[in-house]
This record gives structure tokens, sequence and C-alpha cells, in this order.
């Protein structure tokens, strides 16, 4: 559960002691959400899902409230692959005292049933319409990412988990003018790193004794995710810059 300081934003001396700084929110965040960073926290403002008050330099602040709030977006877009217009709406009716319940286009969490009125992906697995809804893209701007190849079905049709994360990320460097097209050179580099792992492993999936072939997938893990780490640093190293 996030946990938040005592309080509201009140009034007065008082509650200006209580804001918090966009660097405090995050630490308070990382909690429960261990990948939000600060960018992360200013586009949620940019597209008014957070209002905090600012300083007379400019500086952000932070109240109870918002670090409140702020948990519910990340939450909502976690658990329900919502994108952001539903959940403003939902947050909206929440603060008018109206009884609302989510879309059922979130994932469905272990010992949980689905909801009635629909069937909910699982963690694993998501439908076309429920993963244009969480990336809040219509189906034209969706078929251009396929094109490039960016975003692909699995045999059945469906798409994996991940491709929502994909597609959220895909549509947040749109809003900077960064179009598909232009992320055709991350997708073969990343495919290219995805070979230089399966070159590794292969003779793992091979072999003769069922445990070694069973320890390819933890290898294949392990090789991933050092591969993604190294790649953020790459990137990181290239522009000078260091990210929380």
């Amino acid at each position: 559960m996030l946990q938040t300081p005592s309080g509201g934003a009140g009034h007065g001396t008082a509650a200006t002691d209580r804001l918090m700084s966009i660097g405090t929110v995050l630490n308070v965040l990382r909690d429960e959400f261990p990948e939000v960073t600060i960018s992360k926290i200013r586009f949620l403002e940019a597209e008014g899902l957070i209002e905090p008050q600012r300083t007379p330099s400019g500086y952000r602040k932070f109240s109870a409230h918002d670090v409140e709030r702020l948990g519910h977006v990340l939450r909502m877009q976690r658990d329900h692959y919502l994108p952001l217009k539903v959940i403003r709406e939902h947050l909206e009716a929440m603060e008018r005292g109206e009884a609302v319940q989510l879309p059922a286009l979130g994932r469905q969490r272990d010992g949980e049933s689905a909801p009635e009125t629909r069937e909910a992906p699982t963690a694993a697995r998501i439908g076309r319409e429920e993963l244009l809804a969480a990336a809040g893209v219509g189906e034209e701007e969706f078929k251009e990412w396929e094109s490039y190849g960016l975003v692909t079905p699995l045999e059945d049709g469906v798409y994996d988990a991940e491709a929502v994360t994909v597609a959220s990320l895909i549509a947040e460097l749109g809003r900077f003018g960064i179009e598909p097209r232009h992320l055709r050179a991350m997708k073969a580099a990343a495919d290219r790193e995805a070979g230089l792992v399966d070159q590794v492993v292969a003779p793992l999936k091979r072999h003769r004794n069922p445990q070694t072939r069973a320890h390819a997938e933890a290898r294949t893990k392990e090789l991933a995710g050092l591969t993604v780490k190294l790649h953020a640093a790459l990137v990181q190293t290239a522009l000078g810059v260091r990210l929380p």
C-alpha cells in the first residue's frame, strides 16, 4: 500500500511544511512502483492527472493528496491497462462522489476470478481491443506500428503483456515528435541483442540433459536483464545524462 505523510495540504505555513519535492515524491512512490521516474511524474502532470503547486521560482511542490492521486493513476495503469483519458474520467467521477467501476480491461491476478460482465486478459495475454484501449490509440495508428514491426501479435492473434509496455512507450515518445518510422533502428538493435542472447543459450536448449535444458530459460532471463542494463547505460552515456 502506498504510504504518504499524514494530513492534507492544509493552509498557511504548516501546509507548506508538509509539501514535498518531486524527488521526495519519487522515493515515496518507488516503494510500490519501483519503475516510476521523474519524467513519468512530469508526463502525468502534463496530461492533467495531477496539479502540484509551484513555488515562486517554479519548483513543483506536492501535497499528500497529490501523492495519493499519483498512486491511484499508476495503479490503474499497472493493474488495469487503462489509457490516461479513462483514468482521468474515473478520478473525476470519484471526486464528484459518484460510484463508478473500472472498465474490465485489467490483467487478471492470481486467485481472482474474471469479472462477470467481460473476461479480463491475463498477465500473459491481451486482446487487440484491450491493447488499443491501454495505449489510447486508434486502429490506423496501431497498424502503422505493426507495419514497422514494433508490435507483433502471437500466432493466435493476441498479444503478450509486454506489448502493453511497448505500445505505451511508443505513444509517449510520439508526444515528443518521435514517429514510428524513427523507432525502426531501436527495433533492429533489440532484434540483434535478442539474437546474441539466443546464440549463447542455444547449446543449453539443445542439450540432452533435461536439467540443463531447463536452465536455458533462467539463463535467457539473466542475459536479457544484463543487455537491457547495458543498453540503457550506453544511451545515457551517449546523451551525457543520468536517469534516477
